[in-house]
């Protein structure tokens, strides 16, 4: 992994070696030592990689009639999805109109505006917090369109109106709802993790999979162009045999550690509560509970299927590794002891012995790799994701670089006469080497965009990932063809992210059988027992 200083000074040396692009940022080359022959070797060099960094072939048309939806959760991922789909609060138009008069950089309004109209209405929402509820009422209804509020989401999946569902809830809601609503016949966008224990993930993957009805799982990082770019990279083979992936979160704020707002209107009058527990074990009515959900297993998965499955499944779309063969994590409550009882600090080795991108080196050296993710929430340094092979190693965020190992087969020759430098990377695209840069505060916030979870680019212009993600599901609906991150992708992101947490809190390695297609049994332990147990370990 390159040094934080290695990177300042690569990027002096990129800035010599501009090539452009096709679409917006920029593709880079920085590899020659010599600058008498940088010019002769860049073409040279790029020839080489041949590295595609074009987009994908714009999803289908979104001619029709209005595809008509339910939303069920309006918390806080609810209304950004909503943002996505071209469906924004009153509060927080005037919010942004007026933050974009104070500060010029601010473009979300800008950006808001100027999104494709995905042709749909939002006729229907659910939330067992009535003030939310209303609020999307209150703010998407028209004089054509009256959303309804529904209290119960059996009630929404009812509704002959509703074609298809946006599911925005806590995560032991996720698979419930998402089966309920293909049995009803409505099409499906659940956001991650996709389940909350292992056998409602067999039963949601058997239901989709018998169903005419488009599945999707919400991990827009799969309309990224970074990630589309290294797709390239690994297809055409330029890093070689990869035996180690680092993979991390750093978040250091209120935020991000799940230190929600605690809304001054909620109460048991206005809160659903017996609704909101669902199959959790039922306890008195907390809002701490209700509103920082995530810091409890009950209703949670913690930083393994909260952060971890993002991560998990940004890695995934790149390799298309699967399931690992074991997982081992540990960790534990270091910083938040405020009485939640998922940790704070995680970290997780993922095995996958039989795995091979492929390679230049001779014939038993090309196999099996290693992912290992780590997080705390107690600091904020940014840690790049690296994927790291025997010839060249892969940065990977929002933008992507690619250095040459000094020890490589491949790219032997033109370490030797100087063509390629490993000290600077021979291949970069940064969607932000042409200056727009948001005018972003939020430690989180940024956490996010330099994940590449946040934004990409299209014919030009800067994009919300998850407004393409949603608009991919729409296409699919609309023109036929499966989602990136079906219920294949769903399972596999749902399957590794439970592994992890067992293995947290059983304080053991958690093994997967590809033969039989199921995790190896642990005698005496009922997994989805120990998974949603309400306390920090069970070991």
């Amino acid at each position: 992994m390159a040094s934080n200083n290695k990177r300042t000074f690569s990027r002096r040396d990129l800035i010599k070696g501009i090539v452009g692009a096709p679409i917006a940022g920029a593709v880079w080359w920085a590899g020659a030592k010599k600058t008498s022959i940088k010019s002769q070797s860049k073409e040279s060099v790029l020839n080489t990689l041949n590295i595609s960094a074009s987009p994908p072939p714009p999803s289908g048309s979104m001619a029709g009639d209005p595809i008509r939806l339910g939303i069920i959760g309006f918390g806080i991922r609810g209304p950004q999805l909503c943002r996505a789909l071209g469906f924004a609060q009153k509060s927080w138009l005037e919010e942004q109109a007026e933050a974009a008069k104070k500060d010029p950089q601010n473009t979300r309004l800008k950006s808001f505006l100027e999104q494709e109209d995905l042709n749909l209405q939002i006729v229907a929402v659910c939330d067992v917090f009535d003030v939310r509820a209303q609020d999307a009422v209150d703010s998407f209804s028209t004089d054509q369109v009256k959303v309804k509020a529904y209290k119960t989401y059996q009630k929404l999946l009812e509704d002959p109106d509703v074609d298809a569902v946006v599911i925005a809830t806590p995560d032991h809601w996720h698979a419930p709802m998402a089966m309920a609503a293909l049995e009803a016949g409505k099409h499906v966008y659940v956001e991650k993790p996709m389940t909350h224990n292992i056998s409602e993930t067999y039963k949601l993957k058997e239901i989709a999979e018998n169903t005419d009805k488009v599945f999707a799982v919400g991990h827009q990082h799969r309309q990224t162009q970074s990630f589309l770019t290294a797709q390239d990279v690994v297809k055409k083979n330029i890093l070689g045999h990869v035996s180690l992936i680092q993979a991390n979160t750093n978040r250091n704020d209120d935020n991000g550690a799940w230190q929600y707002h605690i809304h001054e209107k909620a109460s048991p009058d206005t809160i659903d509560w017996k609704q909101f527990i669902g199959n959790a074990p039922m306890t008195d009515f907390n809002l701490e509970h209700f509103f920082r959900w995530r810091k409890w297993w009950a209703y949670g998965s913690g930083l393994s299927g909260d952060l971890l499955s993002h991560d998990y499944d940004r890695i995934n779309c790149v390799l298309n590794m699967g399931i690992p063969k074991s997982v081992s994590s540990s960790g534990g409550i270091y910083t938040h002891r405020d009485g939640r009882n998922v940790p704070d600090v995680f970290q997780t080795n993922m095995e996958f012995p039989d795995f091979s991108t492929g390679g230049s080196q001779e014939t038993g050296k090309e196999k099996g790799m290693t992912l290992v993710y780590s997080a705390t929430l107690g600091n904020s340094f940014g840690r790049q994701t690296v994927l790291m092979g025997h010839d060249a190693s892969m940065e990977l965020g929002n933008s992507l670089s690619i250095y040459v190992d000094r020890g490589s087969t491949r790219f032997k020759e033109e370490i030797q006469n100087g063509t390629m430098d490993p000290n600077v990377p021979v291949f970069t695209y940064d969607p932000t080497a042409n200056g727009e840069v948001d005018g972003v505060s939020s430690a989180t916030t940024q956490y996010f965009a330099d994940k590449g979870l946040l934004w990409t680019y299209r014919d030009g212009k800067r994009v919300d990932s998850t407004h393409l993600h949603l608009r991919e599901w729409l296409s699919c609906i609309r023109n036929g063809g499966t989602p990136s991150c079906d219920i294949k992708a769903g399972f596999e992101e749902a399957i590794t992210s439970h592994m992890a947490g067992l293995s947290y809190k059983l304080g053991r390695r958690i093994d997967w059988d590809p033969e039989k297609y199921k995790l190896v049994p642990i005698k005496g332990v009922d997994f989805d027992e120990a998974l949603l147990a309400n306390k920090e370990k069970v070991s």
